[in-house]
């Protein structure tokens, strides 16, 4: 047995982050390992027998209190080791990355001046990112797409063998066909959406990151026939004071829901026409594979690192960069206003989700972490 230390800033349960560390570390639990995990905080259940040590910071930033987790938490291990150390948050001294995010240095030079370099902020994140993917360090760096390794290697020279694609990883009962017969119907009685109503979903955290605004615009900006009858659940975990301020100048407020999680995401797919996921910027967006799985025709953006899944199915549109929001606009309408083709995007999907491995993440994972052991 050995004793695998996971480190993350936060757990809360509906994070796309926090889900997979949380497959991943039951994934080595189960092949008979001790799991330790660091965390600021825990929000939900617990699994049973996980080691959880809350780390205490103080700072009022983010960057600052980062920098506290990871001192206290290099500090610990140097008192109480472990076998292996995993991180979900780039930090120093990891054996193993999990890379949910971005490219930091990419970011930087698309989107920043001169000016943001001078800040402590950017200092922080630059030098936890190097201390990840430069060749000082010996982390071995679970990948989700080949964009990220791609950015990676171009600020960091990173040695190649270093990196490792793992595939998606959904649980099954996503799937379409592990679902309750009528489900659709069930969902839409029990919340009072009619046969003929039209319901437009948004799943993430992070509204801003997310596009949530440019899907507001797009259901503005529908045919009004088509806009009177089509309803918008948003869940994710955000402050959505914002949101409903520009759905309320925009005059949709009644048709818009907000949602800091919900447990029944797979039913709300069901029940759903169209998963929109117009991104500004996303290293992956497990979303979009879940709604592949579900059969759910979907509208996001180029940036998203799993787009290119919704393109190999023909499951819906991958909106291309630069984006245009009249581009998005025309997309919605016309993915709405034609039954047909959403109904041929549907089957695409769920063709697709018949064919490819979109389930198999933590134990690639876990493989790869316990160095090919499976006892």
């Amino acid at each position: 047995m050995m004793n695998i230390a996971f480190c993350l800033y936060k757990y809360f349960p509906f994070g796309g982050l926090q889900r997979d560390f949380l497959r991943i570390a039951l994934a080595c639990q189960a092949r008979g390992h001790h799991i330790r995990v660091y965390a600021m905080s825990w929000e939900g259940e617990r699994p049973a027998d996980f080691e959880y040590i809350q780390v205490p910071t103080r700072s009022h930033s983010n960057h600052g209190r980062n920098k506290e987790y990871s001192d206290w938490v290099t500090h610990d291990l140097q008192v109480n080791p472990a076998d292996i150390v995993v991180g979900f948050n780039k930090m120093p001294g990891l054996d193993y990355y999990y890379a949910a995010d971005v490219c930091y240095a990419e970011k930087v030079a698309q989107e920043k001046g001169f000016v943001y370099r001078l800040t402590s902020r950017y200092k922080h994140y630059a030098e936890f990112e190097r201390a990840v993917f430069s060749n000082e360090s010996h982390a071995e760096l679970l990948m989700l797409t080949g964009k990220q390794i791609a950015d990676f290697k171009r600020h960091y020279q990173t040695a190649p063998e270093r990196f490792h694609i793992v595939p998606p990883g959904i649980s099954l009962d996503r799937k379409y066909d592990h679902r309750p017969a009528n489900i659709r119907e069930d969902f839409r009685q029990r919340n009072a959406i009619a046969d003929d109503e039209l319901l437009v979903l948004q799943v993430g955290s992070d509204f801003k990151r997310k596009g949530v605004d440019r899907t507001l615009r797009a259901i503005a900006a529908l045919p009004m026939a088509t806009k009177a009858k089509t309803k918008l659940i948003v869940v994710g975990q955000d402050k959505p004071k914002r949101y409903q301020a520009l759905a309320a100048k925009l005059g949709i407020l009644s048709q818009v829901q907000f949602y800091s999680g919900r447990d029944d995401i797979p039913e709300l797919m069901a029940a759903a026409d169209v998963l929109m996921h117009p991104a500004y910027q996303e290293s992956a967006g497990i979303v979009l594979i879940e709604a592949i799985a579900a059969g759910l025709p979907v509208i996001t953006t180029e940036t998203c690192g799993y787009a290119h899944h919704v393109a190999s199915a023909d499951c819906g549109v991958v909106i291309s960069e630069p984006f245009e929001q009249n581009q998005l606009n025309e997309v919605l309408a016309r993915g709405l206003d034609n039954k047909k083709l959403r109904e041929t995007w549907s089957e695409h999907a769920k063709a697709y989700a018949d064919k490819e491995d979109l389930y198999s993440l933590p134990e690639r994972a876990a493989d790869l972490i316990l160095g090919g052991k499976n006892d």
